[in-house]
């Protein structure tokens, strides 16, 4: 991640890629941070399970280990964990400490690590800063942190704002693959834990040399005009659907579907269809209702939040 926003970077990329490999048996499944899964408000418009159902497995080091046992899927991690997506525009493209279990699975089970760089991404929320005083408060109700900037006064007037995004150009590259475990001269069982941290910064420091002339070719035009309006053009008649102030409706009645087991969901854009989806989802007004609205928002989220029933040595892969 290269900034602080809310991941739909992930998002894009994860269905991007995995449409690209036909939803095939070489997809890619992301072990992602248990606070997204766990946390009702990292949640999009607080659908339950959102991230797992996409594909997403809580990143535990038992999980990380056994998916290193199966051949069927790609294992996609993001070694900066939460603090990824939480650094601010002020620190972005500098690259978090990492965790060492990725080099440790790397180097036990001899596999590549394959960098995927995200240039751009902090134009999804450009200009946010990060605070540890105002993040640890958001860590209370199970909301990794607060984005302070431009937009920071407009969630209290609208609450759908904390799910925003703004329409940036994303670059994805792929970078030279890294072998830690030819960096290594003992065996996986007799190294120790200041060695693979020793190890997680030399591939940090790798990334990053690699990363820094990427940002200069690709990130001089985070907002692509030319390209956006070309899109729309091309998909004008679902012009609504690319609008983050309805995601609520939109999200909000696709799930209700969903859960009444239909698939193949078409969702219209008309007046009249989005008024009978506010009416059949009356909790899609909080998004709208200034101040007020956070009320019905957060006591939802809190009655629903589960991470406060997840251990704490499980809520990270260290």
């Amino acid at each position: 991640h290269s900034g602080m926003a809310f991941p739909w970077d992930a998002m894009v990329f994860n269905y991007n890629s995995n449409k690209w490999l036909d939803f095939g048996q070489n997809s890619i499944r992301t072990l992602s941070s248990p606070m997204l899964s766990y946390s009702t408000f990292m949640n999009p418009f607080q659908i339950p399970g959102l991230w797992n159902r996409g594909g997403a497995i809580d990143a535990t080091f038992f999980n990380f280990e056994t998916m290193m046992h199966q051949d069927k899927y790609h294992v996609m991690i993001y070694p900066e964990g939460v603090p990824g997506i939480g650094k601010g525009f002020n620190r972005r493209y500098q690259l978090q400490e990492m965790k060492t279990s990725f080099v440790r699975m790397s180097v036990k089970y001899k596999t590549e690590i394959y960098p995927i760089y995200t240039i751009n991404g902090e134009y999804i929320d450009p200009w946010a800063y990060s605070s540890k005083w105002v993040n640890k408060m958001m860590n209370l109700v199970g909301i990794p942190f607060m984005a302070l900037g431009p937009i920071t006064l407009l969630l209290l007037l609208q609450p759908w704002t904390f799910y925003i995004a703004y329409p940036a150009q994303l670059t994805f590259v792929l970078g030279k693959p890294i072998r830690p475990f030819d960096w290594v001269k003992k065996p996986y069982e007799d190294i120790s834990q200041e060695e693979f941290r020793e190890l997680a910064d030399k591939v940090r420091q790798t990334m990053q040399e690699e990363m820094n002339p990427l940002v200069e070719q690709y990130g001089k035009k985070p907002f692509h005009l030319a390209s956006l309006f070309k899109g729309i053009l091309k998909k004008w008649k679902k012009i609504l659907l690319l609008m983050p102030f309805l995601w609520p409706i939109f999200f909000t009645e696709f799930e209700r579907r969903y859960q009444k087991g239909k698939r193949n969901i078409h969702i219209k854009t008309d007046l009249f269809s989005m008024l009978w989806y506010i009416i059949r989802n009356p909790i899609v007004i909080s998004y709208y209702i200034p101040i007020l609205g956070w009320i019905p928002l957060a006591i939802r989220g809190y009655r629903n939040n589960k991470l406060k029933k997840v251990p704490k040595e499980k809520r990270v892969i260290k």
